[in-house]
């Protein structure tokens, strides 16, 4: 928490950019700081995919997830990937909050 505003860090997919920008914008509004991904690899920014780029933003969102509270999971449809999985498991071993935009099972 940085003064009275929680941060959270947002996972999932970045297939679902239109879910990551409306998920940011509700929980700011909400009075929370929001971390996000800096690029949407499966929505178009081709950068993530030259080498050992996806590598390094895989690190950078976990020290993301350092810095932060709790996460957010964008889990459009209930889909978690193999990344977001990781993530997940990282922000529960590192003692983080971890909530869904979708219920989980």
């Amino acid at each position: 928490m940085l003064g009275k505003y929680p941060i959270i860090t947002l996972c999932g997919s970045t297939r679902f950019k239109e879910q990551f920008l409306e998920a940011q914008k509700r929980l700011t509004l909400e009075g929370n700081i929001v971390i996000s991904v800096g690029l949407f690899g499966h929505s178009g920014d081709d950068e993530v995919w030259t080498e050992g780029t996806k590598e390094m933003l895989d690190d950078m969102h976990k020290r993301k997830i350092d810095m932060a509270d709790a996460i957010y999971v964008i889990n459009v449809g209930g889909y978690i990937g193999e990344s977001t999985r990781s993530e997940i498991e990282y922000a529960l071993r590192t003692g983080k909050k971890v909530n869904y935009l979708e219920p989980v099972e």
